[in-house]
C-alpha cells in the first residue's frame, strides 16, 4: 500500500484534532497546570521578553502562546497556529478569559507559513512538530520567518520507554490485537525522539547556538480511572485504533491499561515520569 500523501496526512491530523478538542477543552485546566514547567521553560529558551513579537506553532488550546503574550506584554503580540480550528475556538475563548488582546490564532500548516520572512522575534512550539509530514520543511519555514539574532525553542517527546504515560496505551492495544510495525519515519508522537535529530534539521536550516537536551519531569493524576478517561477523550490516535475493536476487545484493553497504571501509584496519585527534548536555536544575525 502506496503511504498517504502529505496533504492527506495533514487533513486526517485535522479532522482528529477537531474530532477530540472538546476532551481538551474539559482536561484544559488539569493539562495547564500538569504542563507549566515546560511552558515556561520554552518561553525562556525563546528569551521571550517585553514588546516582541512571537510565533506559536501548533498552539491547540493556547498553551505556550497565553503564557508567551504574558511574557511580551501589551507591547508585544503572540500568533498561534494550528491545523484544527476547534481547538483554536478553545485558545480563543481562554484568551478572552484572560484579558489578553495581544494575543491571536489563525488556521494554518507550519511547513507553509502565511508570514513574511524575518517577521518574528522568537519562534516556540511544543509538542508540534512530531506530526508534521515534512519536518526539514517545517525547519526551513522557522528559519524563513524569524529575525536575524532571534530564537526557535522546541518541545517534542523523548523516547517511548521513558513516558509510560503515553507508551503503556499502545502496548496494551498490541497485547490484544496484531498491529504493523510502525514506520520510524511516519508522523507520529515519538517521531523526533532521537538525540540530535531536529537539532541536525535546525543547523541545515542556517541556525546556530544550538542546544538538544533532554528535560525530565513528571505529571501526576487523581487515579487510574481518571488517567484513563482523560487518554480516552484527548488522545486522538488511541481513539483510532480502539474505534477498531469489539466491545470485548476495548474492555481487555482497559483492563491492560489501568493495570499497568497502577504500577505507578505514589501516595494518593498515580505519577508518571516524562521526558521531553527541549531543543533551542539562534537565526545568525
Amino acid at each position: 500500500m502506496a503511504a498517504p500523501l502529505p496533504e492527506q496526512v495533514i487533513d486526517g491530523q485535522r479532522q482528529d484534532w477537531n474530532r477530540v478538542a472538546g476532551g481538551w477543552e474539559k482536561w484544559d485546566r488539569f493539562f495547564d497546570e500538569q504542563m507549566a514547567f515546560l511552558n515556561h521553560r520554552l518561553v525562556a529558551d525563546a528569551r521571550l521578553r517585553n514588546g516582541l513579537r512571537v510565533l506559536d506553532l501548533g498552539s491547540g488550546t493556547g498553551y505556550p502562546a497565553l503564557l508567551a503574550a504574558q511574557a511580551v506584554g501589551a507591547n508585544g503580540s503572540v500568533v498561534g497556529i494550528d491545523l484544527a480550528e476547534h481547538m483554536l475556538a478553545v485558545a480563543e475563548r481562554k484568551a478572552k478569559q484572560l484579558g489578553l488582546p495581544n494575543v491571536t490564532f489563525r488556521v494554518g500548516d507550519v511547513t507553509t507559513l502565511p508570514f513574511e520572512a524575518a517577521s518574528f522575534d522568537a519562534v516556540i512550539s511544543r509538542f508540534c512538530l512530531m506530526f508534521v509530514p515534512d519536518i526539514p520543511k517545517a525547519a526551513a519555514e522557522i528559519a524563513r520567518v524569524l529575525k536575524p539574532g532571534s530564537w526557535v525553542a522546541v518541545a517534542v517527546w523523548s523516547a517511548p520507554e521513558k513516558n509510560p504515560s503515553i507508551a503503556i496505551s499502545m502496548a496494551a492495544v498490541k497485547q490484544v490485537i496484531d498491529l504493523p510495525a510502525a514506520d520510524p519515519m511516519a508522523p507520529g508522537i515519538f517521531r523526533l525522539a532521537t538525540p540530535g535529530e531536529f537539532a541536525g534539521m535546525l543547523e541545515k536550516a542556517g541556525l546556530t547556538d544550538i542546544t538538544d537536551q533532554e528535560f525530565l519531569g513528571e505529571w501526576s493524576y487523581g487515579s487510574t480511572d481518571q488517567y484513563y478517561t482523560s487518554l480516552m477523550e484527548i488522545a486522538a490516535p488511541v481513539q483510532n485504533l480502539m474505534a477498531t475493536l469489539s466491545e470485548a476487545q476495548r474492555l481487555e484493553v482497559k483492563h491492560l491499561i489501568i493495570k499497568a497504571a497502577s504500577q505507578f501509584q505514589r501516595g494518593a496519585h498515580i505519577t508518571f515520569p516524562i521526558a521531553v527534548r527541549m531543543i533551542a536555536g539562534r537565526k545568525p544575525g
